[in-house]
């Protein structure tokens, strides 16, 4: 089950792009935005990761971390890293923990298949650990500015 505003986000820990290990309440103190997606470097993964790029300064002002889950390795993430330029962590989820302890691994359908898979989410948690908002079936055009508007 997903939660929502006003719940305390789940803890986890999960393997960075860059092989270490990293646990949410580590984050404490600081608004994170996790954000989930199905694949490095498609098209619609791109654009909203994009999108992050390209505010970040602006998340930078408002004490936020952000990170980005897929079930995608770290070594596919550290590409899809360095071909955007995309200056904030991604984090790798093979087993889909993170994502079913947010509610956000299931049955998807595309062209006519049906099959499991990461759905595009992204929640926004304050300081004190508690979920400010959640955004589902996300747009990724203009995603990161629609996020930074929450925790002005």
């Amino acid at each position: 089950m997903m939660p929502k505003a006003g719940d305390t986000a789940p803890d986890f820990s999960a393997t960075t792009d860059t092989g270490e290990t990293l646990d949410l309440k580590s984050l404490k103190g600081k608004n994170v935005v996790l954000f989930f997606y199905p694949k490095d470097d498609t098209p619609g993964c791109t654009i909203e990761a994009c999108s992050f790029r390209d505010d970040f300064p602006e998340f930078g002002k408002l004490n936020a971390v952000i990170l980005g889950v897929s079930k995608d390795s770290a070594k596919s993430h550290q590409k899809f890293k360095t071909k955007y330029k995309l200056p904030y962590t991604l984090l790798s989820d093979p087993e889909h923990v993170v994502a079913d302890a947010y509610g956000v691994w299931g049955e998807k359908k595309f062209m006519g298949r049906t099959f499991m898979g990461m759905t595009r989410s992204t929640f926004v948690i304050g300081a004190n650990g508690k979920i400010l908002k959640v955004f589902e079936k996300v747009t990724p055009m203009g995603h990161g500015e629609e996020v930074a508007a929450v925790l002005r």
